[in-house]
């Protein structure tokens, strides 16, 4: 359905707090849920999402949002005194203040190869969490006009990283004889995020996506060839991505590094929507595999000092023109999203309105 764009859609109708600063809200004429699920599900969006029409919940219920210092619900967490611990599988994390984030401690991993993971890993009750007492403390929470984002933490790689320690295994990935039990490892881990993902859809069905992060790169390579991801990888991504689709909801992926040689693996393995990091070139992405996957760009930074109020604006119909393409919509990466001036984004929501709804 098109909704005409009017002048008086640009009325700042109220301000809303982020990671990223104070946003503007404008008189939208949906809300900004339906517009991120239309631009995810490539159905036609209503304007260009901005970077900030999501709100994130990770509740304290699921082990990994604590441990990590990455908890976003209706009550405080604090990560200096309430950060690390031990994760759903009993692995211990610590929580670094000055980096802001958790980490296993290396040196004395859980597992030292994976051939008998299955005798050793005890996998957790998800049904002993308390998700009815997550529900009654985040009902006022997950009433939102804003589309809700489930983070799940620790993806494939990522997981295996903290029973080996990065070193081990990455090796293990290429290990010819640890392969097949890597591989059903894997699957395994699919079906506990099934599990978890089928719990949330129970106790919050109004959430719309599930973002789920598995880092690949560095900053300047790949850890691993696209050959490898998608023999190791793919089939238990896709296997979750297909029952999250099938449940009607979006699958979004985290991956740091510069991983932009993954991007077929990203597509193969079904996800909706990958935002990279800087380091990535996202305009080349967009063009290659926009009519594919939804791209999450940075758009160009500029000195606002420097740069007049019209030329603020003329860059953003530069960036309207150039990545809000029927077919291929685009979403401005969180990361852009402080990088905007107020000029900027009004000009970006007029003109991408004007583009998807006339």
């Amino acid at each position: 359905m098109s909704y005409p764009f009017h002048d008086d859609e640009l009325e700042v109708i109220g301000h809303l707090p982020t990671r990223s600063g104070i946003m503007p809200l404008y008189r939208f004429p949906v809300t900004m849920k339906e517009n991120v699920r239309a631009t995810l599900l490539k159905e036609e969006p209503v304007w260009e999402c901005l970077g900030y029409e999501n709100q994130i919940f990770t509740p304290r219920i699921m082990p990994e949002n604590a441990v990590r210092g990455l908890v976003f619900e209706a009550k405080p967490f604090d990560n200096d005194t309430q950060a690390g611990g031990k994760d759903m599988f009993g692995i211990e994390w610590e929580y670094i203040p000055s980096v802001g984030g958790s980490m296993v401690r290396p040196g004395k991993p859980f597992l030292e190869d994976m051939y008998d993971w299955e005798e050793k890993i005890k996998w957790p009750d998800v049904d002993a969490w308390d998700w009815a007492g997550s529900a009654e403390e985040n009902k006022e929470y997950v009433k939102t006009t804003r589309a809700l984002q489930v983070w799940i933490q620790t993806g494939w790689f990522e997981r295996l990283i903290s029973f080996m320690d990065f070193e081990d295994a990455i090796m293990a990935l290429f290990d010819d004889d640890q392969q097949p039990q890597i591989l059903a490892f894997f699957d395994r881990l699919a079906d506990l995020y099934i599990n978890i993902i089928d719990h949330y859809i129970t106790w919050f069905p109004m959430i719309t996506s599930f973002y789920m992060h598995d880092d690949w790169g560095s900053q300047k390579e790949t850890f691993f060839s696209p050959a490898l991801v998608e023999k190791m990888i793919v089939p238990s991504m896709r296997k979750v991505t297909d029952h999250i689709h099938a449940r009607g909801y979006c699958a979004e992926l985290h991956s740091c590094g510069q991983i932009r040689k993954q991007v077929p693996n990203m597509i193969k393995a079904g996800w909706d929507t990958w935002s990279g990091q800087p380091m990535n070139d996202a305009r080349a992405i967009y063009e290659e595999y926009g009519d594919q996957i939804v791209v999450g760009v940075i758009p160009d930074i500029f000195d606002p000092d420097a740069t007049t109020v019209e030329e603020q604006r003329e860059r953003a119909r530069a960036f309207v023109r150039e990545y809000c393409r029927p077919g291929r919509p685009t979403v401005i990466n969180r990361m852009g999203a402080e990088f905007i001036t107020d000029a900027f984004r009004e000009e970006v929501y007029k003109q991408s309105r004007l583009i998807y709804g006339g």
